[in-house]
């Protein structure tokens, strides 16, 4: 624990101006940024009697061992600044509000040729129109099943429209009315394209026009007799008004505007916005955070509008904000806001009226989200703050592990032997933070050799970021198990989740250590986890291993293990860090042994893409008659010169089967004629058509 008075600048050091600060901690890693319109006002208050400090503002002042600050010339550019870093930096001590889950939208692309409608999830994509998000992907389902009727856009993967342009067959959607067939060219791109702008001008709220011509063209068909045609636009009639009922008008006036509403604790707040256009709710998101510091409700809706509107341009920001509380000061957020638009923004509270009424329910229902995330064990931060203490007291740590790691080894009988390696912080999965490894020291099936690599291997990389940075020197004539000291010990798939980054606080490559180190697995994985750390002089970091079978934590040097009581919130949360690492590991094994069984003889030869290996096998049909043909045959192939074809004959020859290759499991010859996409031969990888039962098991 830091004393702040060893990091406090100097009197008079500070700028009387606005800007940003960022604290660090030991490890240069960024934990908080905030914005000011006086640094030195702002920055002044930190470093007081800690007993006056609000107990999450304490935890992050003792935590931090250095401050700094950016001089900007506005309070707006103070907070598009703050902005980027808390995205950049990912503070842990910010206030940062979850998605409880991944909202759905209703999204058109009408970067296409042919635009598609369909539901979309996470990042925005440019030249998509979206509409929403809504509550389920089951209710942008109904909506556009009921509007398809009268606007018979495309809604098919690209994989099912190309299929359909081959076979010149369109869907069943094609047969039944509710696709305009563009596959086959029962309608012009123009034509298809309208149509989807006329789809998208209704989800906008544009109806009326629809409507009344719907209604014209039935009365039109009346009084001329075709009674089946008046009776389908009958229907169509009543599919659009069933799709707006979905939407209640909730503000006469047609307005365009979001709602956000904030309840709050001492310990957590929950925001909930509705997204109205067009006078009716278009759509509805909720968020939860822990309130790191004493904090006001203007405070906490600042930071909503910049999680909202941060990525946001256009007329994806509404003409009109209505929040419970102004930010303090609104001018710069309103500036930001209107510039985000590039239309004025009214930010504001509702006083009376439609829209006073609105808020209230929004606000309801952010309560009501307060109330049930409460519920949530997980997410919890009184149970996880237990389970964290459960697990300091149950095996005699100084202090709650704040970090904690988990590793896990997975092969399938020794072969494709990997690890992965899982992070949670304050309780909480940091998936950035995740890390998988391939076994290179040795072959074959050894977890505890596997285990004790993979741990000198991250820690050997930590210890070497830590001499980069002047804190630490030495470790680097440690052997790991058949890999001589001096060798580098990283492959191409260690650290693939996150990737690297640079030395000024962002997370790097095995930068930070743990305060406690989980292995799956008993007493022979711990002791070598253990041993791993003590060949590379690290004594400051626990360790511990959770056995599947009983539960039961062992703990280095002691004969007997560690039992936590099935009730208790320690052992939840390292069963769920054990779990999330065998989850995390397993699956890129099978993804590992997929791409094995699916490689052939080309894949060996070097400098051959995926480009020219399909358009060798598209040209021969098949890897048999590629395998026949002669240098000059093979040089006829675009893109293919005679030094490649030479590679290519000879790693051919070299692949060529001994036998006809035999499925196992019915006895029946394969025949290698038919084509194949993937670059080797179907007979080649016998063991992917086995029975399940007959692969071996997965650890």
């Amino acid at each position: 624990m830091a004393d702040p008075s060893s990091y406090r600048p100097r009197p008079g050091e500070i700028p009387d101006s606005p800007g940003v600060y960022r604290f660090r901690d030991e490890h240069r890693r960024v934990i908080y940024v905030g914005k000011a319109k006086s640094l030195r006002q702002r920055l002044a208050n930190y470093f007081q009697d800690l007993a006056n400090l609000h107990p999450r503002t304490r935890s992050m002042v003792t935590t931090a061992a250095s401050v700094e600050w950016t001089v900007v010339s506005t309070e707006v550019e103070a907070l598009q600044l703050e902005y980027s870093w808390i995205k950049e930096y990912d503070p842990r001590f910010n206030v940062k509000y979850r998605d409880d889950k991944s909202y759905p939208y209703l999204a058109v692309t009408m970067n296409e040729e042919f635009p598609r409608v369909q539901v979309m999830r996470g990042h925005k994509k440019k030249g998509v129109r979206y509409f929403g998000p809504y509550a389920h992907a089951w209710a942008i389902r109904d909506t556009v099943d009921l509007l398809l009727r009268v606007f018979p856009v495309r809604t098919c993967s690209a994989g099912v429209f190309k299929n359909a342009e081959r076979t010149g067959r369109p869907c069943l959607l094609g047969y039944i009315g509710k696709c305009s067939a563009p596959c086959v060219g029962r309608i012009s791109p123009e034509d298809h394209y309208e149509l989807a702008e006329e789809f998208c001008d209704f989800m906008a709220g544009r109806t009326g026009t629809y409507l009344r011509r719907l209604e014209k063209q039935m009365a039109e068909a009346s009084d001329e007799m075709e009674y089946e045609r008046a009776a389908r636009l009958r229907d169509d009639v009543g599919a659009l008004k069933k799709a707006m009922e979905k939407n209640a008008v909730v503000l006469a006036d047609a307005t365009d505007a979001d709602l956000i509403a904030v309840a709050e604790d001492e310990l957590e707040a929950a925001v909930q916005i509705f997204h109205v256009r067009g006078g009716r709710v278009r759509g509805q998101r909720g968020w939860v955070t822990d309130k790191v510091e004493e904090i006001t409700t203007g405070a906490l809706v600042e930071h909503a509008l910049q999680q909202l509107y941060g990525e946001e341009t256009g007329d994806s920001v509404p003409k009109e904000v209505l929040v419970p509380a102004l930010p303090d000061p609104v001018e710069p957020v309103q500036e930001w806001l209107t510039v985000r638009r590039g239309a004025n923004v009214s930010l504001r509270i509702p006083q009376r009226g439609d829209k006073k009424a609105l808020m209230e329910t929004v606000q309801r229902n952010a309560a009501q989200a307060l109330v049930l995330h409460k519920t949530k064990r997980a997410s919890d931060l009184t149970t996880r703050s237990r389970a964290l203490e459960e697990i300091a007291d149950a095996l005699d740590l100084d202090s709650a592990p704040l970090r904690i790691e988990c590793y896990d080894i997975s092969h399938l009988q020794g072969d494709d032997v990997v690890a992965s390696m899982v992070v949670f912080e304050d309780g909480l999965q940091r998936k950035n933070e995740y890390r998988r490894f391939q076994i290179k020291g040795f072959a074959g099936q050894d977890d505890v050799r596997s285990m004790h690599e993979v741990i000198t291997r991250r820690f050997r990389r930590y210890l070497a970021e830590k001499e980069k940075s002047g804190e630490w020197a030495g470790a680097e004539d440690t052997p790991v198990d058949g890999v001589p000291a001096g060798v580098p010990l990283t492959g191409e798939d260690d650290g693939v989740i996150g990737g690297p980054k640079d030395d000024d606080g962002r997370p790097r490559k095995f930068a930070y250590p743990p305060q406690l180190v989980v292995v799956d697995g008993g007493r022979p994985q711990v002791a070598a986890a253990r041993r791993a750390l003590d060949e590379l002089g690290i004594d400051d970091i626990a360790v511990c291993g959770l056995a599947k079978r009983l539960e039961e934590v062992w703990v280095p040097g002691e004969e007997d293990p560690v039992v936590l009581p099935r009730s208790s919130e320690g052992l939840y949360l390292l069963q769920r860090v054990r779990d999330e690492a065998h989850r995390f590991a397993i699956t890129y094994q099978r993804a590992k042994r997929a791409k094995r069984l699916r490689s052939g003889p080309l894949d060996e030869v070097p400098g051959l893409g995926e480009t020219r290996k399909q358009a060798l096998i598209k040209h021969f049909g098949s890897v048999k008659r590629l395998r026949a043909a002669t240098i000059e045959q093979i040089q006829e192939v675009p893109g293919i010169g005679r030094k490649t074809a030479e590679t290519i004959a000879v790693a051919l020859a070299r692949s060529a089967p001994a036998a006809p290759a035999v499925n196992t499991a019915t006895g029946e010859i394969i025949d290698e004629e038919e084509p194949d996409t993937t670059g080797g031969s179907s007979g080649e990888s016998v063991s992917a058509g086995l029975p399940d039962d007959r692969r071996g098991q997965e650890t």
